[in-house]
């Protein structure tokens, strides 16, 4: 695991890079704004997805316990009319033990989880998200951009999250200080005939959110 950390004019940045889910625990420390999971989708997995047809890629927002995530995402799956396969097994077994993961980095048990099919410049801005923290893999097309501006212009670099590889993102509301000074947006792909498959967990630390 790597993790680089910068100071620029009062805002505390560094992005941790790990080769295990373990090595997300540097997401908590002092000065982290951002941990990257470096891993490679299976590549028949990948191929798979490329091939569904756009409206049988699942698309939904729940608000739900964490050890329901599987089930949940079958529903999505086959409200979508996704095709059943191994690949699809993955796919919902990824996202659950994906979000299992998160919940218990951030100790809650409850998610608010949303699967994204997009093919317009959703959130193109670069921006950071009214939350306390945030959990973004995309399974299709091209990943999560990000980059350091600590004035609120656009960054003058522009880094991309490989596409399978998940990014964790603190938001507005985490607590510590100095405010992070990382930015993201959505890749701009209207226009291009891309579609992307985008998995999003936020963690419910306010019990009253869950009900």
């Amino acid at each position: 695991m790597s993790f680089v950390r910068k100071t620029f004019k009062g805002a505390a940045v560094g992005v941790a890079v790990a080769d295990d889910p373990a090595g997300l625990r540097a997401f908590l420390q002092p000065g982290c704004a951002a941990a990257i999971w470096r891993r490679n989708m299976p590549k028949d997995v990948q191929s798979w997805l490329e091939s569904v047809p756009e409206d049988a890629l699942p698309n939904g927002r729940v608000i739900l316990p964490k050890g329901a995530v599987a089930e949940t995402v079958g529903h999505l799956c086959d409200m979508s009319a996704m095709p059943n396969g191994g690949e699809r097994a993955w796919l919902e077994a990824d996202i659950a033990e994906m979000a299992r993961m998160f919940a218990d980095l951030m100790q809650t048990d409850y998610l608010r989880l949303r699967l994204d099919r997009i093919q317009t410049n959703a959130c193109r801005r670069f921006h950071i998200d009214a939350v306390t923290a945030r959990l973004v893999c995309t399974y299709r097309g091209t990943g999560t951009q990000y980059g350091v501006s600590t004035d609120g212009a656009e960054p003058k670099r522009v880094f991309t999250v490989p596409t399978g590889a998940p990014i964790l993102l603190r938001g507005t509301l985490w607590p510590a200080e100095p405010p992070s000074g990382l930015l993201h947006r959505s890749p701009p792909i209207e226009g291009t005939g891309e579609t992307r498959l985008v998995l999003v967990v936020d963690p419910i630390l306010d019990p009253d959110e869950a009900e």
